[in-house]
């Protein structure tokens, strides 16, 4: 049984996009491909952003979010693999429960009343 995931990596920021790609195919080689083949949903390469504090004395680092499908069992390995790279400073791995709406479906009524809300002056 395949589950959703989703992997935020960040990643040495002294390594240009090239090398990031190369550790990521190394990662998401350990993952098994979901019934369609498909494994990778998206792959976001956010660039390099300032971290919130320091990590590993960097105060810069690389991010990329990875959604994919995969069977749990393969996790154990995945994770391990990442751990020991040295140029992922932070990796978080979550289930992907989906993404919440962009926009909040209002009704009409709702939405008069918000328009027609009066503001005291």
């Amino acid at each position: 049984m395949t589950r959703k995931y989703e992997v935020v990596y960040i990643f040495d920021s002294a390594l240009d996009e090239a090398q990031v790609n190369e550790h990521l195919q190394r990662f998401h080689a350990l993952l098994k491909p979901s019934a369609d083949g498909e494994m990778i949903r998206s792959l976001e390469h956010w660039g390099k952003r300032t971290l919130a504090y320091p990590i590993k004395r960097w105060d810069t680092g690389y991010y990329v979010v990875a959604k994919y499908d995969t069977d749990p069992t393969t996790l154990p390995e995945f994770e391990r693999a990442i751990r020991l790279d040295e140029s992922v400073l932070r990796h978080m791995l979550v289930i992907d429960e989906g993404a919440m709406p962009a926009t909040m479906k209002v009704d009409d009524d709702s939405a008069e009343d918000l328009r027609t809300e009066d503001v005291d002056e």
